[in-house]
């Protein structure tokens, strides 16, 4: 029996007769492989456009991701705007409680970036011996000291920066490791080709690649043959727009594609989400049901579309309505490389993996927490408590996902509970080292100031 027909015999003997969920290389009396880990972190794409999540425009790599895995209905990130979000996610931890909780303002402030003292999951997953490698967007910090490769990526390409253009000439530099590079191409396109070549690399060892193409985050930029797919779509706006996410959902498909070249999908957990909601205002990127846009604590500025998948170990084609955080991401990987994360460390995420192979049941979170500026956010089970500059509001996202009927009125002890907690955990944050322009001043100051109570 040749190789191939061999494991696909032992692959079908083993999960379809005998009803086993053993991996390929433990039928075959091999030692198991440490999971290779994939996150990709796309930006600005709201909760609405993904096909899985009921959007119009046809992404059907993407959604594969949630059909062989599972798809979260409440998936949330840390922050409603991008470098906040990627440093809680790089982190493990509420980027508030080390002073990261805005954008750096149009001139970067001297000590804007992820400080030293937190460990990236590239830092963790490179001590334990994986090859670690970066693609896209930083956002991170641009001094030495601060720049992917020096945190733990060992490969990197993309920007330094929050936002660059697609198409040459371009404002920003790309670079490869530490050295600027001329990119003639599309840039979603060069992106998928250097995490292709990344995975082409390092197929037979244990890797970490991150991910993080900029679509579809403005300016809004597309080449025809993208673009001539929406010929149909009269608004000029909404037809590069969707011509940017089919190229995103393009690339996607090209890294998933490279994973199943290797017959490594089964080796891998992949994890897929936005750093935060569609900037409804500028791109058109729309958030579905939801209220508000990239910015806000609204629902619409910090649930976003998030979904993993590890074919042979995550039952396929779940939906997992429980909330769970971008902040989740660092603790699963750890988890699942054999790492465990000790409680020293103070990361805010949790193992995921019990949860979605149904050993432990319920919810990974009793409560998350949001604070941007004024803006803060308490959720415990179905009820949001929320205030975004003009006191407490509360809501039932069960009934009304839409944030639409404030009951903060007729549920005084309920708002008392969350508010309590959300002071709670907002007393071990740190005051911002940086602001981003025009940003108000957080609600810890303002109290302090005004003597205000909740």
């Amino acid at each position: 029996m040749r190789d191939l027909d061999r494991r696909d015999f032992l692959r079908l003997l083993g999960a379809g007769a005998l009803g086993l969920a053993l991996p390929e290389r433990a039928l075959l009396g091999a030692p198991a492989r440490r999971p290779n880990i994939v996150v990709m972190l796309v930006d600005d794409l709201g909760y609405g456009e993904v096909g899985v999540y009921g959007g119009s425009i046809p992404t059907p790599n993407i959604d594969s991701i949630a059909k062989a895995g599972v798809r979260f209905t409440d998936g949330y990130v840390s922050c409603p705007v991008c470098a906040p979000t990627r440093a809680g996610l790089n982190s493990g931890r509420y980027q508030q409680r080390f002073g990261f909780e805005f954008n750096p303002g149009p001139n970067v402030a001297a000590n804007f970036g992820l400080p030293r003292e937190q460990k990236t999951l590239a830092e963790r997953l490179q001590a334990e011996g994986y090859i670690t490698g970066m693609v896209g967007k930083w956002h991170l910090g641009e001094r030495p000291g601060l720049v992917p490769t020096d945190r733990g990526f060992a490969e990197y390409f993309g920007f330094l920066g929050g936002a660059d253009a697609y198409v040459p000439p371009r404002p920003g530099a790309i670079m490869r490791g530490t050295q600027v590079v001329e990119e003639p191409d599309y840039l979603t396109d060069a992106f998928a080709r250097e995490a292709v070549a990344f995975i082409d690399r390092h197929a037979s060892e244990p890797f970490f690649l991150y991910f993080a193409p900029n679509a579809v985050h403005g300016p809004l930029q597309a080449p025809p043959k993208y673009l001539d797919r929406f010929r149909g779509v009269a608004d000029a706006n909404r037809r590069t727009f969707s011509a940017m996410l089919s190229a995103l959902d393009e690339a996607v498909g090209r890294v998933m594609g490279a994973l199943r070249t290797h017959g490594l999908e089964e080796d891998t957990l992949v994890f897929f989400l936005s750093d935060n909601g569609g900037p409804t205002t500028k791109t058109t990127s729309g958030n579905g049901p939801l209220r508000g846009y990239k910015a806000q604590t609204w629902e619409g500025g910090i649930r976003v579309p998030f979904m993993v998948q590890w074919k042979g170990r995550i039952p396929a084609g779940q939906t997992f309505s429980q909330p769970v955080i971008s902040l989740d991401i660092h603790a699963t990987a750890l988890a699942a490389v054999g790492k465990p994360a000790p409680g020293e460390w103070g990361l805010d995420g949790v193992d995921l993996m019990p949860y979605l192979t149904g050993a432990k049941a319920g919810s990974p979170h009793d409560r998350l927490f949001w604070r941007f500026g004024q803006q803060r956010a308490v959720r415990m089970g179905d009820w949001k408590l929320t205030d975004t500059g003009t006191g407490w509001q509360l809501y039932n996202l069960a009934e009304d996902v839409g944030e639409s009927r404030d009951q903060a009125a007729g549920e005084p002890v309920r708002v008392k509970e969350l508010a309590v907690a959300w002071n709670q955990w907002e007393a071990g944050l740190e005051d911002p080292r940086w602001r981003q322009a025009g940003a108000a001043r957080p609600w810890a100051r303002q109290r302090r100031r005004r003597g205000l109570a909740g």
